[in-house]
């Protein structure tokens, strides 16, 4: 069964939870990232951002993982392939002290790059070290509706000079925007100018008879 506690923390709420093993079915929307759009800025390596982002059973796997270069900052860009309902996140950090320490989510601003992170974000954590993924960090729900894209700045770790991360894990709902309904809604809604054209015809036949 699992359990939870919240209490204050810094500059918000910092809830999680101790989830049990069937998380993993929970924690399954890296499906539905569109991986090849995502970026992480400061990366030490090009592209291993994206490795962060697999299945709950595959978050342990200590090979594949992100470290930051130029100092502790790192920041994610995330696409998603429809419309995500985002509920938590756990993330695993790195060893001893180059685990992430604060994070902070910002909804829908594709392209963010480190000067747009003065930006008031949806919610932040205070962070805990996690090298086991035990933490899960509840968010809240009526602000994270409708989430085509999510950003993770983590701003610093717990004194290191880089920061590393192996596993990120977001739990939440799914929605898959469908745009060719509303193609063809729109295609059906619109006036036809041949059925005007063929209207004319009709009234000018009838006053000649």
């Amino acid at each position: 069964m699992s359990h939870g506690h919240s209490h204050a923390c810094g500059g918000g709420e910092h809830s999680h939870d101790h989830p049990d093993a069937d998380l993993g079915d929970m924690y399954s929307l890296f499906l539905k990232i569109d991986a090849d759009r995502v970026e992480c800025l400061n990366e030490v390596t090009e592209g291993s951002g994206k490795t962060v982002f697999r299945a709950w059973d595959l978050r342990k796997d200590k090979d594949k993982f992100v470290e930051s270069d130029a100092d502790e900052e790192l920041l994610f860009n995330i696409p998603f392939t429809g419309s995500v309902k985002l509920k938590g996140i756990i993330v695993i950090g790195g060893e001893d002290s180059t685990h992430p320490s604060k994070m902070r989510l910002f909804k829908n601003r594709p392209g963010m790059t480190f000067d747009d992170t003065g930006l008031e974000p949806e919610q932040e954590f205070e962070m805990n070290p996690d090298p086991e993924g035990v933490l899960e960090y509840n968010t809240k729900v009526a602000r994270f509706n409708n989430v085509n894209h999510l950003s993770i700045h983590f701003p610093a770790n717990f004194g290191n000079d880089s920061t590393k991360v192996y596993y990120i894990g977001l739990k939440g709902d799914f929605t898959e925007v469908n745009r060719q309904e509303i193609v063809i809604c729109n295609y059906e809604a619109a006036a036809n100018p041949a059925d005007h054209h063929l209207h004319a015809i009709d009234s000018v036949n009838h006053m000649i008879s």
